[in-house]
């Protein structure tokens, strides 16, 4: 497709089309999309790199918007063409476009994706196109007109294009904007890279007329053998009676939907057996409105908290974790593929791990799926990170929009059992406001899970650190990093560190640990050496053994990952290096002083 220029477009007066006034907001989300039928849009789509937006504004800064998308063709030779989408790049999808081409590795702006398709209309069908993900800020086109805009760079999003499909030939083109603006969340300054692109799959997701949207299904709080859950049903026909079913269990319900398509659930089911690190058992639910079956594998179980103990299934729990970013191995990238994903899990596996902190920002769907699959708890996380624009109403409801995109994604996922809103962030009322009503938001949502934060210490005395952030009242589980030996006092130092806590509340270490560089070796007292970072690691495990109230860890991090806060020449070369291997996989001495420490903890505590 060729693209006119813009101002040719808009003509000499520069005037704003009726299509660049505010898009339409996405449409509500679509769940258990892995088990929808969809036809893929992913692999190779064509690309113009637009650091000055040519492809958006004029020269005078005004949205061209849509106009833009008219695939129109030149009328004749002379006719100024300076885009061409036929003959530009190309950038596979899923994918970041900062480990696809060395030449964007630092880039941060727009960049234009095309992709061309076919598809052939089944009567009596519905169509949605559905982002896994899209880093920062996405406007979509479909055949020239807009669908819409997202914001925020780890949440799904869709738009139904059953009307504006053709028969046959179609496109899309995607505008994608990663630029870091204080008003965002994450706000302009973070400790991780900032990919940008289509970084997750897209997918043309089909359902009937009436369909199931989404629904919650879980036991209820404190019940060991109660479902409990709702329904909701989208379509002309959405008042039909629905019937939740667990066949394996013989258990099912019927519920009839209101004029809005919702209804709620509730019954007793038999001899349930109950999901766990360790035995991962998960069951068939199906849900049925008419024709369309919303199908699924649920892992079932409780989490609750009785004064410092986090109780699972009834039994207290010590979480034996490690933070994990969304960085695939060996590329250096996002991860894309379910593999990579397994490939993070089973390395936390080996470290005799449990649980896994998903940081700092919703991982992709196929790995919660996939840690659910094989027994790990999890921690989920909003980028609500450091010095978040607490007093400004559109970032709250920007983090307010992500948490409740992560939660409807993710609320059916057994290994689910902490929500987080935010990691490391200053005191002052505003954040306090602003936090405690996201906690407030979270048991709105789902009252089935605890509801966390990574917090700092403010207070402490020689020897002695004190867990008192007032937002503690507002949590479940109060998570603490804490860098002892790297950021402050020597490795030495962290064995004789006493805390106490204001809170009777399970205490969780979400981050500790050192940076070494892999196959960097010196003694035990020389930074950025395996043998500095294990001392971290061992003196922090003393200082942990004498905690009376802490119910778990999670220390940064399981592999090296890119940060530009990182320059340091021949040792982090852009690269936060804490992790318990580099970033090609290869184990530092860390990993295997973590792994024995676990093995203690897991036979201390019989399971």
């Amino acid at each position: 497709m060729r693209i006119l220029s813009c101002w040719l477009w808009l003509g000499a007066a520069g005037a704003l089309p009726a299509a660049a006034q505010p898009a339409p907001a996405a449409y509500p989300l679509l769940t258990n999309v892995p088990h929808r039928p969809a036809q893929s849009l992913d692999g190779p789509w064509r690309i113009i790199v637009d650091p000055m937006e040519n492809g958006y504004y004029t020269y005078r800064r005004v949205p061209s918007d849509n106009g833009f998308f008219k695939n129109q063709k030149p009328r004749d030779k002379s006719e100024l063409v300076e885009y061409d989408f036929d003959t530009s790049e190309q950038l596979r999808v899923p994918g970041d476009w900062n480990t696809q081409q060395e030449k964007l590795f630092f880039y941060e702006g727009t960049v234009w994706y095309k992709k061309s398709f076919t598809f052939h209309q089944t009567p009596g069908k519905r169509q949605f196109l559905y982002f896994g993900a899209a880093n920062y800020e996405a406007k979509v086109y479909l055949n020239g007109a807009k669908l819409g805009e997202h914001t925020g760079g780890f949440t799904p999003f869709n738009f139904e294009v059953t009307t504006a499909l053709r028969e046959g030939d179609n496109f899309v083109v995607v505008k994608v904007d990663n630029t870091r603006h204080r008003t965002d969340v994450p706000t302009n300054n973070s400790d991780w890279w900032n990919f940008g692109g289509l970084t997750r799959s897209v997918q043309l997701v089909e359902t009937p007329e009436t369909f199931v949207r989404d629904a919650f299904v879980q036991l209820k709080k404190g019940s060991a053998d109660e479902l409990e859950g709702w329904v909701q049903v989208d379509g002309p026909a959405r008042a039909r009676p629905v019937t939740v079913a667990l066949p394996e269990a013989r258990w099912q319900a019927t519920a009839t939907p209101n004029a809005d398509g919702y209804a709620r659930f509730a019954g007793r089911v038999k001899r349930l057996d109950r999901w766990a690190p360790g035995h991962p058992r998960r069951y068939r639910v199906q849900v049925r409105s008419g024709p369309d079956v919303y199908q699924d594998s649920i892992g079932f179980r409780t989490i609750e908290t009785r004064g410092h103990d986090i109780l699972l299934n009834g039994q207290s729990i010590y979480l034996r974790g490690i933070s994990i970013h969304e960085v695939a191995p060996m590329t250096g990238g996002r991860v894309t593929t379910p593999e990579e994903d397994r490939t993070l899990l089973r390395w936390a596996q080996e470290l005799n791990c449990n649980y896994v902190r998903l940081a700092h920002y919703p991982h992709n769907e196929a790995m919660v799926r996939e840690a659910e699959r094989l027994g790990l708890l999890v921690w989920s996380e909003i980028p609500v990170y450091w010095t978040i624009d607490w007093e400004n109403p559109a970032v709250y409801a920007n983090a307010r929009q992500q948490l409740a995109d992560m939660i409807t994604r993710d609320h059916n996922r057994g290994a689910v059992v902490l929500w987080s809103v935010a990691n490391e962030t200053p005191l002052s009322p505003p954040r306090l406001k602003f936090l405690s009503d996201l906690a407030a938001q979270v048991r709105a949502l789902d009252p089935t899970r605890l509801v966390t934060g990574a917090l700092e210490i403010h207070t402490s005395e020689a020897g002695v650190r004190t867990v008192d952030d007032p937002l503690g009242q507002y949590l479940d589980v109060i998570g603490i990093n804490s860098y002892c030996g790297w950021y402050a006092g020597t490795p030495e130092s962290c064995g004789d560190l006493r805390w106490q806590t204001t809170f009777d509340k399970p205490v969780v270490m979400s981050e500790f640990g050192g940076d070494a560089l892999q196959g960097r070796h010196g003694p035990a007292t020389e930074r950025w050496t395996e043998e500095y970072q294990t001392a971290v690691f061992e003196n922090n495990f003393r200082m942990l053994d004498q905690i009376p109230f802490l119910r778990g860890c999670s220390p940064w991090v399981l592999m090296d990952f890119h940060s530009a806060r990182r320059p340091l020449p021949g040792i982090q070369d852009y690269y936060n290096r804490k992790g318990l291997l580099s970033e090609r996989g290869v184990r530092k001495q860390a990993f295997y002083s973590l792994q024995a420490y676990y093995l203690r903890k897991k036979q201390q505590a019989g399971h």
